[in-house]
Order: C-alpha cells, then sequence, then structure tokens
C-alpha cells in the first residue's frame, strides 16, 4: 500500500551558509600552505586547492580571499605580488577576484 501521508520529513528549513568576513588571524590558524613560486605546476594546484579549502571551511567573503591568499605568497611569488601591486596600488588589486588572481598567477608562471 502507497504512503498516503506526503509530508515532509525535515520540514525545517535548511539554513544557508552566509559568506563572513574574518581576520587575518584565523585565516592562519588554518594554516594555509606558502607559495614561493618555484613549486611548479602540482605545486601551484596544491596551493590552489589548499586556499580554496581553507575558503570553503571558513566560507570568507570574496573580498578577503586575495587579500588573504597574498599573505601567503613568499620568495619569487612576493616579488612578483609586489611587482603587480606597486604601481596600482595594494587596495586596488584586493579587488581582483579570486578566480582573476589564479587566472593571473597561471599566466605569470607559464610564461617563467
Amino acid at each position: 500500500m502507497a504512503n498516503a501521508d506526503n509530508t515532509n520529513r525535515n520540514p525545517e528549513p535548511r539554513e544557508a551558509l552566509v559568506a563572513r568576513k574574518c581576520s587575518y588571524k584565523e585565516f592562519m590558524s588554518c594554516q594555509p600552505f606558502n607559495f614561493k613560486g618555484s613549486e611548479g605546476d602540482v605545486g601551484l594546484i596544491s596551493w590552489f586547492e589548499r586556499m580554496e579549502s581553507v575558503f570553503s571551511c571558513r566560507n570568507y567573503t570574496e573580498d578577503c580571499k586575495v587579500k588573504f591568499a597574498t599573505g601567503t605568497l613568499t620568495e619569487e611569488a612576493l616579488s612578483w605580488w609586489n611587482s603587480f601591486a606597486q604601481p596600482i596600488g595594494i587596495e586596488e588589486t584586493y579587488k581582483i577576484t579570486w578566480v582573476e588572481f589564479k587566472k593571473l598567477l597561471i599566466k605569470v608562471l607559464s610564461a617563467n
């Protein structure tokens, strides 16, 4: 016999995840990888994946992603970022989306 009671078994609505701002200290507590720029394609992919894992876990707002991720750059990658940011200003560079930043970094590293 078919179930005549067709009610929803979980009537409470799911809570929507709300993107939130957070502190750099909180971000660093998630132990993101540093990126030197000399790790090659596999290292870059691993760095992207780790950053995205941290972003997803904490549900960061878009405007925090590039700012916090660039805080993990060291050596060659940091030198590139500084030379990129200097002419336009750091606040302008932080307006770049995470997707745009990834494309830019891939382009720069593939040129080397």
